[in-house]
């Protein structure tokens, strides 16, 4: 039998953390749960966690800057629980460190999935030093810049396989428009989303239609493969 997954929940709201755990067997998740940001801390520090999920609107401090003191000494994966669901708040998060961001009220399922998700691109982290990387028949070899849609070669521009590079390295995570604008044009282009979404619809279309439907649109905030 597998282990299970060991989360820290970061919630003042009591009736948010009950729920939880009445709704997800215990044999799935070792809940670990803290209703401030200092008891948070504590306890990341004490279980070492597979995934954190974080409020925003804890009593003792502001939950970005509990986000990002965590990103200071550790990786573990991220997830914002909150019923802040402005879309820059959503972009402040993930540019944060954050690896995924729900809103209340939210599905179990769906948070589930969105952990697993994490949980999996947390595996994967060393896909930047490995020399391939596969998806569901999408192949990247980036030795030889060479992608392949199941048996056949996508020819894509610099850009285009640049951009699809960027977004294999961070598998499973969502990217910011300003994250990908910095990493494929540079630091120059933060604004420049129409381009952007242009080299998207152009890389989704040579991706053919199963795999193009791999990179997902976050609405206003950004992209993710997987």
């Amino acid at each position: 039998m597998a282990e299970p997954i060991r989360i820290v929940i970061i919630d003042d709201e009591a009736p948010i953390r009950r729920f939880l755990r009445a709704s997800i067997e215990p044999e799935d998740v070792e809940w670990i749960e803290a209703d401030s940001a200092a008891e948070g801390k504590r306890q990341i520090a004490r279980v070492n966690p597979d995934v954190v999920l974080l409020d925003l609107g804890l009593p003792d401090e502001d939950g970005l800057e509990v986000l990002r003191s965590l990103r200071d000494w550790t990786t573990v994966p991220i997830i914002i629980l909150t019923a802040r669901g402005q879309e820059h708040e959503k972009v402040l998060a993930l540019d944060a460190g954050a690896d995924d961001y729900v809103t209340k009220p939210f599905s179990v399922p769906e948070l589930m999935a969105r952990v697993r998700v994490a949980l999996r691109h947390a595996k994967d982290t060393s896909i930047e030093n490995e020399a391939t990387f596969e998806l569901d028949g999408l192949r990247i070899d980036f030795s030889a810049r060479r992608v392949e849609c199941g048996d056949e070669e996508v020819r894509l521009t610099p850009t285009e396989y640049k951009l699809l590079a960027v977004l294999a390295r961070h598998s499973g995570k969502v990217l910011t428009h300003r994250f990908l604008l910095s990493e494929v044009w540079g630091p120059g282009y933060l604004e420049s989303t129409h381009t952007l979404r242009v080299h998207m619809g152009a890389l989704r279309q040579k991706l053919l239609a199963n795999h193009g439907r791999l990179i997902r649109t976050e609405t206003g905030v950004g992209y993710r493969l997987g």
